[in-house]
């Protein structure tokens, strides 16, 4: 099945607030969708054409807007290129049903090789937020040929999403109707992002995915991905336990490599921007080799 907007209207709101937030992409970017066969993949472009190419995807429902408040200083650096992943609300189209984890790696992977056709590189760097961050790692679990280091925040598929997850959404929802000066003395992060990408999270709420579950990774699994990986969670996830995640990772494998934010929640891209920012920037160098 595939997934669609619940009614005509429902998807033309959505997409007038997604034309409302994309005003607010920071630099100039080329948009193009990548084919693959799920369906077009839109891709927004950006930053300098030599720089280390990078994919940023987003947690779910996000869309690439999500991204907005890091690529003013992502793109000075790099070629950016970021995601509406196929099968959640956005402008990719999709066009075949994802059945699999199998198919979610054949995406993200036919995504990759359209981004780099033509470019002159070789690889690309991975960056993900939540489920962005499991198809990050769900990818480099299988195959890194085209893969130069992976970064992931708060990614799924270290621990069971229950009730917890629900209770913490719907306390996140209740907040973000604070006002400002109320929002900031409870909430990190800067309020203005918050009620800019909200109603783009609420519309997508009438839009019905039909997606795999995200498995929780094997040791082995875990074990194969032979590029620099490094994992960022907080301390106060509640879709993990972030103290387990770091023990199990830095012992199994030397490309692993885990940090644990104090006093952050599963919001973490929300709540420290600039740490999202700066552990991209620490994660992928300029020149290749550096």
């Amino acid at each position: 099945m595939l997934g669609k907007f619940t009614d005509q209207k429902a998807e033309e709101r959505f997409f007038a607030v997604y034309e409302d937030i994309l005003r607010k992409w920071p630099v100039p970017a080329e948009e193009l969708d990548v084919e693959t066969r799920f369906g077009p993949t839109r891709v927004r472009r950006c930053g300098p054409e030599d720089g280390p190419p990078i994919v940023l995807l987003s947690g779910m429902m996000g869309t690439s807007l999500s991204w907005y408040p890091h690529i003013a200083e992502l793109a000075v650096r790099y070629r950016v290129h970021a995601v509406d992943t196929i099968g959640e609300p956005g402008r990719s189209i999709q066009a075949a049903s994802i059945e699999s984890t199998e198919d979610c790696a054949d995406w993200l992977a036919e995504v990759v090789d359209g981004v780099l056709a033509g470019t002159g590189h070789e690889k690309v760097y991975l960056a993900g937020v939540s489920r962005g961050g499991w198809l990050a790692l769900n990818l480099a679990s299988r195959a890194t040929d085209r893969i130069a280091g992976v970064i992931t925040f708060e990614a799924a598929g270290f621990g069971v999403i229950g009730r917890s997850f629900i209770w913490w959404s719907l306390g996140e929802i209740f907040r973000w109707f604070l006002p400002r000066w109320l929002l900031r003395r409870v909430s990190s992060g800067d309020p203005d992002v918050r009620r800019t990408v909200r109603p783009l999270l609420f519309g997508a709420l009438k839009y019905k995915q039909h997606l795999p579950e995200m498995h929780l990774f094997s040791d082995d699994e875990l074990y194969a991905i032979d590029v620099p990986t490094r994992i960022v969670v907080a301390e106060r996830s509640v879709i993990h336990d972030a103290r387990e995640v770091a023990a199990r990772l830095e012992s199994l494998s030397p490309h692993l490599r885990v940090e644990v934010v104090p006093k952050a929640t599963h919001g973490l891209s929300l709540e420290k921007p600039e740490l999202v920012t700066a552990r991209v920037i620490e994660a992928v160098p300029v020149k290749p080799g550096a």
